[in-house]
């Protein structure tokens, strides 16, 4: 990728530059089958056909992209003419989707910058939520938001064309806005988060002229909808670079527009631990995501919400309130905050609420209990979450260690430990500074004939 050997391109009139095949490292062996099936038989069919975006803007960095986009000047009906395995989507943007077995090919028509009336565009305040007006090359890639996302691989000549100075961009590792920042931002505010975990994931600096405006377009990502930022988080922690994410949030002052509670106490410093457990959370994620393990957004939320729901607790306690109902009032409250913000679905919720009630159970370990504690379904959850918890203090490492070495053992030999086990003492709890007022036991009155009474049912769990 040597800028040196780019050239003009003399049939768009100097609005684009042009890498010639033997310039640059895109294979089409690199590219799927399917997308190249849908490069080729638009071509053929007489139109234009690129694949563009983070495919393009990868294979140059040497990386192995998931997903390929195309662009064209074919619209999503004529598309769908071509294919018989196509569907169209989408409201904001219509889209063709081509499948090929599993695998998904997205196909956009080139977007135009000026609506004659013949298109469907529509904003509101500024902030774009509707744009389906069709245009040329040139303006597609000036209608892209970032310089690297927006060169073109042409499947006509194998060369890569460059209309805002991507190739540079890339050379130099910089993430830069197309356009006026200000105005691209108010379109979409997403695209500041978008920013951030691009850089994030490619290890690039965010031009200055791209961040600066995050710090008084921020909050509109309060406008954004939240089911919208729930997508956009999980790319953001979920894609094997989420510590890098995380801290580019922070760097870039955008944390706290959506974890305003997470942002909240870090920026507070009153609980040092929280920290480490909220990094070694996403590393731990980042590690499972590059081996291919399976991750949940439960344990990550729960790891980033704890310290929150563990402050709140005490504040409630501190007035006055009983432990057991200033969690779960703070529970709810944590909850239904970022909820304004991200949306984190119930089937998520219910599993986070999970693994931090089971953190109190961990203390509890006379034989009835630990034997179901160690048969819950969320046991393995509760518990990975209990060792990033170990930091907190000599006696939750202890409890951690006691956990991990009663796993290795056999029924027989854990049950015999748990005979030997001193009566328990208050450690931690759902609210960790008190311990929670244990149920009562009830009892089913005797039987009236004289019948033997039956015996107490344990309702504290």
């Amino acid at each position: 990728m040597n800028s040196e050997r780019i050239v003009q391109d003399a049939s768009s009139d100097g609005s684009f530059r042009i890498i010639p095949r033997a310039q640059h490292s895109i294979s089409r062996k690199s590219i799927s089958p399917g997308a190249l099936r849908v490069l080729y038989r638009l071509h053929e069919a007489g139109y234009q056909a690129f694949l563009v975006g983070g495919a393009v803007r990868d294979l140059l960095l040497g990386g192995h992209p998931k997903d390929f986009d195309i662009a064209t000047n074919a619209t999503p009906e004529q598309v769908r003419a071509q294919f018989r395995n196509c569907r169209l989507i989408g409201r904001r943007f219509r889209l063709a989707h081509v499948v090929f077995g599993r695998e998904i090919v997205e196909v956009a028509t080139f977007r135009g910058s000026s609506d004659d009336g013949s298109g469907d565009r529509h904003s509101i305040d500024g902030r774009l939520v509707r744009d389906n007006v069709y245009g040329s090359l040139e303006e597609d890639a000036v209608r892209r938001d970032f310089t690297v996302n927006a060169l073109y691989y042409d499947i006509a000549d194998f060369s890569v064309r460059d209309a805002v100075g991507g190739m540079a961009d890339l050379e130099h590792r910089v993430m830069r806005l197309i356009g006026d920042p200000q105005l691209r931002y108010r379109e979409d505010p997403v695209r500041m988060l978008r920013a951030a975990r691009l850089a994030a994931k490619l290890r690039f600096e965010i031009a200055p002229e791209t961040a600066a405006p995050f710090a008084l377009l921020g909050s509109l990502l309060a406008d954004a909808p939240p089911a919208r930022l729930f997508d956009e988080s999980l790319k953001l922690f979920l894609g094997g670079y989420g510590l890098a994410s995380f801290r580019a949030l922070e760097r870039y002052g955008l944390l706290q527009h959506v974890f305003p509670v997470t942002a909240r106490v870090l920026a507070e410093g009153t609980a040092p631990h929280f920290r480490s457990l909220v990094e070694q959370t996403l590393a731990g994620t980042d590690a499972r995501v590059r081996e291919g393990k399976p991750v949940t957004p439960a344990f990550l939320f729960a790891a980033i919400l704890w310290e929150p729901v563990c402050a709140a607790s005490q504040a409630l306690i501190d007035t006055g309130m009983d432990a057991s109902s200033a969690w779960t009032h703070a529970v709810d409250r944590v909850l239904h905050e970022q909820a304004q913000r991200v949306a984190i679905p119930r089937r998520f919720t219910i599993t986070i609420e999970e693994i931090w009630a089971l953190q109190s159970r961990f203390a509890q370990r006379t034989k009835k209990r630990a034997l179901r504690l160690l048969e819950h379904p969320r046991f393995r959850a509760a518990y990975d979450f209990l060792l990033l918890r170990a930091g907190e203090s000599p006696e939750l490492a202890e409890l951690a260690a006691w956990w991990t070495d009663a796993q290795q053992l056999r029924p027989d030999e854990f049950a015999e430990r748990l005979g030997a086990m001193p009566a328990p003492s208050p450690l931690t709890d759902a609210a960790p500074t008190a311990k929670r007022k244990r149920a009562r036991r009830r009892r089913r009155k005797a039987r009236p004939e004289g019948g033997v009474e039956t015996p107490a049912t344990d309702t504290s769990d």
